[in-house]
């Protein structure tokens, strides 16, 4: 029982007396340097203590980290829910609405109701994963305070709107188009 943990090693067949002599003489090194003061001698507590708050500081980080990827996933599935929920029924859109992502042109069927209500600034087209849906201007905001990106088109409720504009008695051809 009185064994050191090197007799006991040596007994096992793990380390050898050449081994033992090299590890000795390596421990008798190292407290001469730092008795001269060309290493500096680190107290075993102290290292752990640092060793410790080290392991600590990156148990914070990796935890910030996962709990901002739980937000993302969160605030994805906000979104998803405000689309699915919230979408208008697109049917069979006869007039072709053109609109860009990403520097592409994108069409999208709409009926001419919706078109108007589009132009108008009342509903807006968001991307629900490779898909686009109608949503209501409303909801379309409620989307850009999670996620900015996600709302392609929203156009602004503007001047044209008013009441004020000069040629509202004029009546725009039906065979012009933009």
């Amino acid at each position: 029982m009185a064994n050191s943990l090197q007799d006991q090693l040596m007994k096992a067949g793990l380390a050898d007396k050449k081994k033992a002599r090299r590890a000795k003489q390596a421990k008798r090194e190292d407290a001469n340097r730092a008795k001269r003061g060309e290493i500096e001698f680190e107290d075993p507590a102290e290292r752990a203590r640092r060793q410790r708050a080290e392991q600590a500081e990156r148990d914070r980080a990796l935890e910030k980290e996962r709990h901002e990827r739980q937000r993302e996933r969160e605030i994805a599935a906000q979104i998803r829910q405000l689309i699915e929920t919230h979408r208008l029924e697109r049917g069979n859109g006869d007039h072709s609405y053109q609109f860009v992502q990403d520097k592409k042109i994108k069409k999208l069927n709409v009926t001419g109701k919706q078109q108007d209500q589009l132009a108008r600034g009342l509903i807006a087209i968001v991307a629900l994963g490779e898909r686009y849906e109608l949503v209501p201007a409303a909801i379309a905001d409620k989307i850009r305070q999670r996620d900015p990106g996600m709302v392609l088109l929203l156009n602004e409720k503007g001047a044209g709107d008013d009441g004020d504009d000069p040629y509202a008695d004029y009546p725009i051809p039906d065979d012009l188009m933009w």
